[in-house]
This record gives C-alpha cells, structure tokens and sequence, in this order.
C-alpha cells in the first residue's frame, strides 16, 4: 500500500520515535509460544482502556482553574495509551477476535518493512482518535512475518496491508495513509458518513482536528439533493463530509459562502483553501466529479504512502517538480501561482530528489537519474508522453511549458546521450539526437543493433555483428549500435533486446527485423538477400 503525509509533524515526531522503538522491542522481547488465556485477550484491552478513562476523569477533577496545574499527557503516556488501544493479533486469537466483533480493522505488517513502520505511528495516533470518538471500530495490528498462518487466514499476501471486516467478511482498505484519513475511512464504513455541526463552538473545535473537508448547508436535511449529498459522502472514501443548517455556523467553516438555499463546497489547508460547487444540480456522480477535480492541494508532495491516491486522479496531465527541499520552498509560491491558473486541468507534484525511491525512478525516464539540481518535467497520461522543461525556471517559461501542455503543442522528451565522435568507427554508435541523420535520412542501408547494458544475450549479437561489420566492411552497408537504456527515439519502438532491424535505402520507414538467433552464416545470407548484392559472397568465407 502506496499510497506518510505527516500529521503534526513537530508534535508527534517524538512520539514517533518511541513508538517504533516499543514496537520493536516487543517484537523482539516475545516468543511465539501458545496464548493459554487467549479468552482474556479482549477483558485485558477493556479493563486497560476503562483505567485510561478512569485516570482521565480523576485528572479533570482534581485540575484547577489555573492553566499552570493543568494536567497534560506526556508523550510516553501517549504512546503507552496507542499501544495499549491496538490489539496485538497472534495465531490463537486472530480468528477469535475477527468472529467476535462486529468492526475489526487489522494492519498485517512486517517488522522488517519500511513502509510499514512508516505506517505504524500513523495507524496507532489515528486508533486513539477512534476510541475518542467512541468508535465501535476495533483496531489490531498483526506481524504476518511472525504468525503466517494467521496472515494466511485473513489472506494477507503484501506489507503493509490494511483490511476491515465486518460481521468475519472482509473488504480492502481504500482509504488514504495518515492518521486523520484511517480516521475519516473508518468512521464512513462503520456507520458515520457525514458529521452534523450544530454549533459555532462544535465548527471552531472542528477547524482545529479538520484540515480538508466538504461542506454541505441545507436549510432542511432532507429533499433529493440533500439525499445525493449524503451518497456522495458515503461513496467517498477520503474526505471528511460536515452538513450545516445554520447560516453562521456555515460561515465559520466556509467564510466565502453566499446566502443559499444549498451550498456544497471543499475546504483545504493551503492558499487555494475554498472551492465552491458550482454545479446547478446535485447528482451523486457529479459531486463526486468535483471532488476528485478539487481534493489536491495547488501541488502535492508525492510520497509512496499517497501515490495510489494521486496516480488515480482523473487528471491526466501533471507537472512533476523534482527539486532539494530548500531549492523547492524558494519556487513554491511562484509554482502555486502558476497552478492556479490550470486548477483542475493539470495536476501539480512535487518529489524531494534525494528520494532515490521515488525521484530516481521518473528522472532515469529523462535520463537524469544523477541530477542533483531541480528539474521540471511533465507527464500526458492520455497519450504516454513525457516532456521536460529546458528552459530557465522562471514562473513565465513554467506557466508557457504548462499552456502548451494543455493544448498539445508541447514537444515529447526523448532522451539522448551526448553526440558521440564516430570518425572511421566501423560500427557507429547511435543516439537519440543522431538516429533521423544517420538511420532514417541517411542514403545508405542500415543494420541496427538495438540493445540494452543489462540485457544477458546482447553481447552474444554484439559479437557477432562485429564480425558482420568485417565482412560487410567496403559495401554500401553501415552498421549502427543503439543503446535503448539512455536513447529514445519515436520512430524506434522496441521491447525485445537485443534486435536487430535491416533498414533498406529508400524503404527507412518498413525496417526488417532480423533473427538474433540465427547463426552467422545465416545472417549475412539474409542481409544478402534483402539487400540483393551485386557481389554475393560465399557462406564458406566465413
């Protein structure tokens, strides 16, 4: 699961810390031996969580007025309560558990899996949220590493992996990664789609918990597009839906609101914080519509926990800025500016480009796999085209490669090394930036080698179009070698490596392919014969 946005980053990076040390810890610290009590596994977690509640009501009682002898939770009295509120799930009682409550969340995990302990912390913050708002929503976590017998029941096959049951049957996790979205997830598929806010004091609490959400003011929670409303909010899986009946209350939420008699609108934490529907009617579809236009923030830092929620937007044009943190913080207002401009036509990301994990990956496409400096590239999902920005970073070239983004007049990127220096070579090294001049345009026969650094027979035909370049060598026939790894070409096509493709003078753009499995012999009598040499030359020559 791909799909951490950080939640309070400064407040809970201690308690993060401590978290993964204590879960580690009791990874290591236990065996796996039989549970013999494995009945008291759900009075144990009802009494702990009833002594929390206990200790909660003595220390509201006993506090003064003064806010100096206020009493404040520690943040190891944090971590000892999120521990204690997450059930450990084993191989005696995950059946147990999972039979005996009617809403079970479960995180199969691994101890050993990144992604997982980036999870963990997010998992359990959003655990204690749950019992705050009285969930009846069980969460468990169980190290499917550990006890594969258990994951193997609950058919956990990946890590992390998220699933909730209900009633024993079980349906995947859909929702986003941070503690605030487990939240809103849970809450929608255990009964509460929607949050009524009655008053300004419930709205400026919620301001505080809540940083993106929809808002829906109806004069009376009823009538079709009330009904709408709340199926779009039921079918939604990441957005936290408030209705509103109170003008007042509604522009505490929404300050931008106009006297209506229904108003739905997305609130955002960012300068872009306001959207208005602005559809002339309810329908659930296109509710939905609006939302999955307006959710992102003007740019997302992609990470690998929110990639599957961004890779699923219905925008198909994105603009991805790969930039050091520091260099990032200079260009993001400029940047901000300029997407505002393409709201819900193009999207905007950004990736940190010491993230080898994620930068990596997309900058090897361009060819700038070991860029340190920010690069600005952009994708067109519709078509599969790539494009990079060669210009100076100003905000006027930025907004100019956008505008012919989504228009089309944008030029695809194809990546080329550098123009090599092939005087006298007897085969030619081919790029990208050199193939319509000496392949396509060139007067001559071609034969190509198309090839990859990493491809395991490739050096078998690199031998033998040696030799075949020898033999051939004082006729009209050039030899090329084409490194598909770092050069692309649009008219050059190729999954299978190696290959090798006969282009013929004045046939460029019907090239023949060629078997690489053939011997050499047959080879240079198949050149021969597509080629129709005035001088045959003898197959025992070679």
């Amino acid at each position: 699961m791909f799909r951490p946005k950080p939640t309070s980053r400064f407040i809970y990076f201690s308690l993060t810390i401590l978290l993964l040390l204590g879960f580690f810890t009791s990874i290591l610290a236990s065996d796996p031996i039989t549970n013999e009590n494995g009945d008291e596994d759900s009075e144990d977690i009802e009494e702990l969580l009833a002594l929390d509640e206990e200790v909660e009501q003595e220390e509201e009682s006993g506090s003064g007025s003064s806010s100096s002898s206020s009493v404040r939770y520690s943040e190891a009295e944090v971590l000892s309560k999120a521990q204690r509120i997450v059930l450990e799930l084993n191989g005696d009682n995950t059946k147990r558990v999972i039979d005996d409550n009617e809403f079970v969340l479960v995180l199969g995990y691994a101890p050993w899996c990144p992604r997982s302990a980036e999870l963990m912390p997010q998992f359990a913050e959003a655990a204690t949220l749950l019992k705050d708002l009285r969930s009846p929503l069980l969460m468990t976590k169980l190290d499917a590493d550990r006890y594969p017998k258990a994951a193997s029941l609950l058919q956990i096959k990946g890590f992390p992996t998220l699933l909730l049951f209900v009633n024993g049957s079980s349906q995947a996790y859909t929702g986003g990664f941070s503690a605030e979205e487990i939240v809103i997830w849970a809450r929608k598929k255990t009964g509460v789609p929607v949050i009524r806010i009655n008053l300004v004091t419930e709205a400026e609490e919620f301001l505080k918990k809540y940083h993106t959400f929809v808002i829906g003011f109806f004069e009376k929670f009823e009538g079709s597009d009330y009904e709408e409303f709340v199926k779009a909010a039921t079918a939604d899986n990441e957005l936290q839906f408030i209705e509103v009946s109170n003008i007042g209350v509604a522009k505490v939420l929404f300050p931008q609101m106009k006297a209506t008699n229904n108003f739905l609108g997305i609130v955002k934490s960012e300068p872009e914080r306001y959207t208005a529907y602005e559809g002339t009617t309810f329908e659930t579809e296109k509710l939905l519509q609006f939302f999955d236009y307006n959710k992102f923030p003007l740019v997302t830092k992609l990470t690998e926990i929110n990639s599957a929620r961004v890779y699923s937007s219905p925008i198909k044009l994105q603009v991805i800025v790969f930039a050091g943190e520091d260099d990032f913080e200079k260009i993001l207002g400029p940047l901000q500016d300029v997407a505002r401009k393409f709201k819900s036509k193009i999207m905007f990301m950004y990736i940190d480009i010491t993230d080898e994990n994620l930068a990596k990956p997309f900058l090897t496409l361009y060819g700038l796999e070991e860029s340190k400096n920010t690069v600005v590239t952009a994708f067109d999902n519709k078509i599969s085209a790539k494009f990079l920005l060669e210009a100076d970073l100003t905000p006027t070239n930025i907004q100019d490669f956008c505008s012919r983004l989504l228009h089309g007049t944008l030029a695809p990127y194809f990546k080329s090394q550098p123009i090599p220096d092939i005087k006298d070579a007897t085969i030619q090294s081919i790029v990208g930036k050199t193939f319509d001049a000496l392949v396509l345009n060139s007067p001559k026969n071609v034969l190509l080698e198309v090839f990859t650094p990493w491809c395991i027979n490739c050096e078998t035909t690199t031998k033998q179009v040696e030799k075949l370049a020898k033999h051939f060598k004082g006729s009209d026939l050039i030899f090329g070698r084409f490194d598909a790894a770092t050069n692309e070409h649009p008219k050059l096509q190729v999954s299978d490596y190696p290959t090798l493709l006969l282009y013929r003078a004045g046939e460029k753009a019907n090239p023949i392919k060629l078997s690489t499995k053939s011997s050499l012999k047959d080879l240079a009598g198949s050149i021969n014969k597509h080629l129709k040499a005035r001088d045959k030359v003898a197959r025992d020559e070679l």
